[in-house]
C-alpha cells in the first residue's frame, strides 16, 4: 500500500472541508459555514464574578479585575503570553474565552486573557482577524507571533499557517471569511475538553489529511490524543447544523475506509485470517502505525460535536445521523446461538454531543454530555466510548456457554449411568467404568458395588465353606481307611 495515505504531519492549506477529487465523488463539498457562532460566555458566575465576553471595565492600564480563586493578583506574566502564543499556533484562530477555557479554566472568567491578548497586540505579536457574529474579536497571530510560537512550541506540534492580513481593492483591511465561525467552534471544542482535563493544548491537532486510495483526502477538524484521561486519539468533527446530514454520514465511510487500510508490507491473506481473531487485525492495519491503540475493542473513536440551531435541530441531525450510518458503527453480532454480545473490533465508536449541553453541564466536558450512536442514554465520554456488550460480555458469555454445554453432557452422561438391578441405587463412576471395560458378562454386571461386593463375599464364603466340608471328608475317609488298614495288619 502506498505509504502517501498515511496523514502528512505538514500542514497544507486549504479550506477547511473535504478535498474531493475531480471525477468519481458523488459528494459535494460544503458552504462555507455561515450560521450563529457558538453561545458566548455571558453569565455571571456564582460567585459574583464577571462573565466572560464582558464589556471591560475602565480603568488604569496595567490594573487587573481578574484574580484567580488562590491569593494574589495575575497579570499578563511572560508564562502567560508564552502559552497563548503556543496555543494560536496550533489554533490559528481563537477568542478570550477559548484561550480562558483552554489555559486558565481556574480563572473565575476571562478577564486577564484578554488583557494578555491585548498586551500581545501592542507587542505587534497577535491581532484581531474579525469579529464574530457572537459579539466575540476572533484573534490570530502577527508574522512576528508566527515566528515566536514557532520557536515555543515542540518540534513534534504542528503548527497553524499564518493568517495574513488582506486588503481590498481600496487597501481596507478584509474581515474574516465564512469559515471564521466553524474556526471559532473548533477552538471552542478543543477548549471546553481541555478544561475538563481531556489532555494539554499540546494534545490536539488541527485538519490532519487522511489520504485515501480512490484520490480523496478526509481531513479531521480536530486530533485529540489525551491518554491520562482514558482517550488515546480521537477524531472529532465539529458541525454548526449547516452540512447535509448526507455529508456527514460520507466523512464517517471515509474514515472507516481509511482504518481499513492495510499497513505498507502487509500480507494480505494474512490480515484476512487475522479478521477472525478480533484485535489482532489491526496489527496489520495502517492506522495502528500513526494512532496508539485504543485500548477498547474497535477503529479509533469518531465524535460529532453539533452546534447552532436549536436544541430540536441538533437532536434530528444526531438521530439522522445514527439512522444513516449505522452500518460502521454498530458492530456485527457473535453468531452462535445464546449470545448477546457484540463484535466491535471493526467498527467505528461513534459518539456525538452538542457545544450548548457541554457548556450549560457543571462538569462540562466531564459530565454525562456525551451519547454513543446505537444507545439512548447521556453517558460520560470513558463511559461512552466502554463497550460493555462487547468483548467484555462475550468473554461471559462464553464461559457460560461452556458451564452449560458441561452441564448439558454430564446431564446426558447421568442419564446413561446404569442403575443396580437389586437395590436399585445408580453405579459410581469406578463401578460403571470397571463394567463398561470389561469385555464379558460377570456374574454380577448389573449389581451395583456394594450389591456386588455382598455377592462376592457370600460366593466366598460359601465356597470356603464347601472346601472346609469337602476337606472334613476327605480326613474322615483318611482316617477310616487307616483304621480299616491297622486292623487288616492286626489279623495277620
Amino acid at each position: 500500500m502506498p505509504a502517501d495515505f498515511t496523514p502528512d504531519p505538514a500542514f497544507e492549506p486549504h479550506e477547511p472541508t473535504d478535498h474531493r477529487p475531480g471525477d468519481g465523488v458523488d459528494q459535494v463539498p460544503p458552504a462555507p459555514s455561515m450560521g450563529p457562532s457558538i453561545a458566548p460566555s455571558a453569565t455571571s458566575s456564582a460567585d459574583g464574578g464577571i462573565g466572560a465576553g464582558q464589556t471591560r471595565k475602565s480603568g488604569v492600564s496595567g490594573t487587573f479585575d481578574n484574580p484567580s480563586r488562590s491569593k494574589g493578583t495575575w497579570k499578563p506574566t511572560h508564562a502567560r503570553k508564552k502559552e497563548v502564543l503556543k496555543a494560536l499556533g496550533i489554533f490559528q484562530r481563537a477568542t478570550a474565552e477559548h484561550l480562558w477555557r483552554m489555559l486558565r479554566p481556574g480563572d473565575r472568567h476571562d478577564r486577564c486573557t484578554r488583557d494578555t491578548l491585548n498586551a500581545l497586540k501592542g507587542e505587534g505579536k497577535v491581532r484581531v482577524a474579525t469579529r464574530l457574529e457572537s459579539g466575540h474579536q476572533l484573534w490570530v497571530l502577527t508574522e512576528r507571533g508566527h515566528k515566536e510560537a514557532k520557536q515555543l512550541l515542540p518540534k513534534s506540534v504542528r503548527m497553524s499557517v499564518l493568517r495574513k492580513l488582506e486588503y481590498d481593492d481600496d487597501g481596507k483591511p478584509v474581515d474574516g471569511d465564512g469559515f471564521d465561525e466553524h474556526a471559532a467552534a473548533v477552538t471552542m471544542t478543543a477548549s471546553v475538553l481541555t478544561g475538563a482535563g481531556f489532555g494539554t493544548p499540546l494534545s490536539w491537532q488541527t485538519e490532519i489529511a487522511h489520504k485515501l486510495p480512490y484520490g480523496y483526502t478526509q481531513y479531521a477538524d480536530l486530533t485529540m490524543r489525551a491518554p491520562d484521561a482514558g482517550v488515546p486519539a480521537m477524531l472529532l468533527e465539529v458541525d454548526r447544523v449547516n452540512e447535509p446530514v448526507d455529508d456527514l454520514m460520507a466523512k464517517l465511510r471515509r474514515y472507516n475506509d481509511w482504518f481499513e487500510l492495510l499497513a505498507p508490507k502487509t500480507d494480505a491473506d494474512q490480515e484476512r485470517a487475522a479478521r477472525r481473531q478480533g484485535a489482532a487485525v489491526h496489527d496489520f492495519r495502517l492506522w495502528s502505525r500513526i494512532y496508539p491503540a485504543t485500548g477498547r475493542e474497535g477503529y479509533p473513536p469518531v465524535a460529532f460535536v453539533f452546534t447552532g440551531k436549536t436544541e430540536a435541530q441538533r437532536e434530528s441531525r444526531m438521530r439522522r445521523l445514527e439512522q444513516a450510518a449505522r452500518r460502521y458503527f454498530a458492530g456485527t453480532p457473535y453468531p452462535w446461538a445464546g449470545f448477546t454480545a457484540v463484535d466491535y473490533h471493526q467498527a467505528v465508536p461513534v459518539v456525538v454531543t452538542e457545544l450548548e449541553r457541554i457548556t450549560a453541564d457543571p462538569a462540562g466536558a466531564a459530565g454525562r454530555v456525551w451519547r454513543r450512536l446505537g444507545r439512548d442514554e447521556w453517558q460520560t465520554l470513558s463511559e461512552a466510548l466502554d463497550n460493555p456488550d462487547g468483548e467484555r460480555l462475550y468473554r461471559v458469555e462464553e464461559e457460560q456457554s461452556r458451564r452449560r454445554q458441561a452441564e448439558r453432557k454430564a446431564a446426558e452422561r447421568e442419564a446413561r449411568r446404569p442403575v443396580c438391578t437389586r437395590c436399585g441405587t445408580k453405579f459410581s463412576d469406578e463401578r460403571w467404568q470397571l463394567t463398561a471395560g470389561s469385555s464379558w458378562a460377570g456374574e454380577w454386571e448389573g449389581l451395583c458395588g456394594p450389591c456386588a461386593k455382598d455377592d462376592r463375599d457370600r460366593a466366598e464364603a460359601e465356597r470356603v465353606a464347601r472346601r472346609e466340608a469337602e476337606e472334613a471328608a476327605e480326613r474322615e475317609a483318611a482316617e477310616a481307611d487307616a483304621k480299616k488298614n491297622r486292623g487288616l495288619f492286626r489279623r495277620r
